[in-house]
């Protein structure tokens, strides 16, 4: 039996011996490749950190103890070691062992995580409530070098410098995030790892001078005057953060003894960390932006399985195709160029392609200035961290109707990746950005006519929403802000998006069984007027909403706020979308279902909306869709 084997909590890895440490993360190292293999998720980042979770669950007790990730796709030697080995066969599957960490999995999940840089906020957040409440519990967050580029991990830096609070931050620096660091930061950390032997000096001078705490303060501040006129400035020192390192990531018994010690020093303490992204497995080494997220591969070679071409791809060529004829036509990303397929763009444009780091505030509001200035800038970002830049929508582009284009990938749901990173709010709240155009292509032509209308056409904000992954089975294109796609007469079917597919399906199977369904495609979104959609409910009377967003904001609503205001009394309605908008991780068609929006619950819908069945307003079904 192996080691790993043996452990199922932070306790049962605290009774290893030292020379036990190496062998153990090699067999971490080993699982992790073989099992990722076979269900996808994120490799390199996890190989990455193996050393130093072993090494975080040597001093703390995570059971009791608060580790905060930041992001969190680095956890899974995290839930290895407490006690969720044998689920790994389901991660990010339907019902099965999340890619991030889930308070609801195990208590020694602290924190939900799934976007980047509020670790430190978060951490010091519970490390105040321990302090008021008179709790005895250690909090220790781990935040990447990729989250440095955001300006929350800042805000929460300084607080936690000036709280005073016991707290240490593990600063795991890569020199990544998903695709390589950039701007000052990362060229200031890169400064910072030069002298890894400094952090052995720098505890010793500390021991020898502990019990002579007025001759320590003397030196002390003789020692600081004397780096800080001689050594290259240091960010976190300067926040009056106790700053540690550089230590080597990939020495477990080294990292236990840093982590000790600054847990003891009882006050705020940035650990500096030095690891290697994809560590010990060479293709992952080599490549650690294509095996940051992964779906299966062969473990010996390493070697992906094809994927079929995406929306993701098609949207960065043709974009490029564009500036080709464009000068005035820029992209920008906010540490996302493969995942938003702009890598092609970079490679073809590199003046005019801006990465700006994890700060996607940042990036809309830079955009905003391009566009007062005479350019076309195209912000692609996926649609749940758009919702970080909310107020920059509207402060920055909004309010002076400036043109700025929104590539809002991995809308809808996305699958495995889960609840934080779903994108089924951003119609709801981009419909309340004033001027705002929401267009929502269903195939890779329409896709490629909306970004040119997007781009030459529309006046204003405009955002271009598409999914993760390719085509459904409709892959034409219709025009107009709305088109109605099959004539009928008993009920009016309303969808967008790749909703169209289940709607186009559920037409088909009411045609069958005798119910004439008319289908109206909304191709864009803008204001309150559907004119389509409410000639159409003239004639049938009836009206079903199929979205793949939240309840709260729904395009449906509109429509029946539209009908209300005619004082058109219909014979039914319903709205299928996604309740609260709450959305665990698995297949996208699985939860389509789970949740009551897709063919066969339009099908349903409709046969007893014409059978004359109907209900109150104000009644939600289990799924949490609304229905009337």
């Amino acid at each position: 039996m192996g080691i790993l084997e043996t452990i199922h909590s932070s306790n049962d890895i605290k009774k290893l011996k030292p020379e036990e440490l190496a062998p153990l993360c090699r067999e971490i190292r080993d699982f992790l490749i073989e099992s990722v293999s076979r269900t996808g998720g994120h490799l390199a980042s996890n190989l990455g950190t193996v050393e130093l979770t072993v090494a975080l669950h040597r001093v703390y007790d995570t059971s009791r103890d608060r580790l905060v990730f930041d992001v969190g796709h680095q956890s899974y030697t995290h839930k290895i070691i407490t006690g969720r080995r044998e689920l790994f066969s389901t991660l990010r599957q339907y019902g099965g062992l999340s890619g991030f960490p889930k308070p609801y999995e195990r208590e020694d999940d602290a924190f939900i995580a799934g976007h980047a840089s509020n670790s430190v906020s978060v951490a010091l957040g519970m490390a105040k409530a321990r302090t008021q409440l008179g709790l005895d519990y250690d909090v220790v967050a781990v935040l990447g070098d990729g989250a440095l580029t955001g300006g929350l991990a800042y805000e929460g830096l300084a607080a936690a410098a000036a709280s005073g609070e016991p707290l240490v931050i593990i600063l795991n620096d890569n020199n990544m995030s998903i695709d390589p660091n950039v701007g000052g930061i990362s060229r200031q950390l890169q400064r910072m790892r030069v002298k890894p032997s400094y952090i052995s000096f720098k505890r010793a001078y500390r021991e020898a001078f502990s019990q002579l705490p007025a001759l320590y303060q003397f030196n002390h501040r003789i020692k600081e005057r004397i780096k800080d006129q001689l050594l290259p400035g240091n960010m976190f020192s300067a926040m009056d953060l106790n700053y540690i390192g550089p230590v080597d990531g990939h020495d477990a018994g080294k990292l236990e003894s840093v982590i000790a010690w600054a847990r003891e020093l009882r006050e705020p303490v940035i650990v500096h960390v030095l690891t290697k992204k994809g560590k010990g497995c060479s293709y992952a080494e080599q490549h650690p932006e294509l095996y940051h997220g992964v779906g299966p591969f062969d473990p010996k070679n390493g070697r992906l399985q094809t994927c079929a071409p995406c929306f993701s791809e098609r949207f960065g060529q043709y974009l490029g195709d564009c500036a080709q004829k464009d000068g005035r036509v820029t992209a920008i990303t906010a540490a996302m160029a493969s995942g938003t397929g702009l890598d092609q763009f970079a490679a073809r444009f590199p003046k005019r392609f801006f990465d700006t780091g994890i700060a996607e505030g940042h990036a809309a509001a830079m955009a905003a200035g391009m566009a007062k200035q005479g350019a076309i800038p195209v912000f692609a970002v996926y649609a749940s961290f758009l919702q970080r830049a909310y107020d920059m929508l509207i402060h920055d582009v909004a309010l002076q109707n400036l043109h700025v284009v929104f590539g809002v990938d991995r809308a809808g749901i996305v699958g495995s990746d889960g609840e934080t990173h779903h994108g089924i709010f951003d119609v709801s709240f981009l419909r309340t950005v004033p001027g705002m155009t929401i267009l929502c292509p269903a195939s890779f032509e329409e896709l490629e006519k909306m970004l040119h209308a997007a781009l030459f056409e529309i006046e204003g904000p405009v955002a271009v929403r598409y999914p993760r992954g390719g085509e459904g089975k409709y892959s034409a294109c219709s025009h107009g802000t709305e088109e109605v796609l099959r004539a009928g007469t008993d009920v009016t079917i309303v969808a967008y998006g790749m909703m169209i597919n289940e709607a186009l399906e559920a037409v088909d199977t009411l045609e069958r069984v005798g119910i004439s369904a008319e289908l109206v495609k909304i191709n864009a979104i803008r204001g309150n007027a559907f004119p389509e959609t409410m000639a159409s409910l003239r004639k049938t009377g009836r009206f079903i909403a199929s979205e793949e967003i939240c309840a709260a904001g729904c395009v449906g609503e509109t429509i029946l706020a539209c009908a209300s205001a005619e004082g058109r009394r219909l014979k039914g309605a319903a709205l299928l979308n996604l309740g609260e908008g709450i959305v665990a991780h698995g297949d996208r068609a699985r939860l389509l279902r789970d949740h009551g929006v897709d063919a066969q619950a339009i099908v349903e819908c409709a046969e007893k909306m014409c059978a004359g069945e109907q209900r109150d307003t104000d009644e939600e079904d289990q799924t949490g869709s609304a229905r009337v």
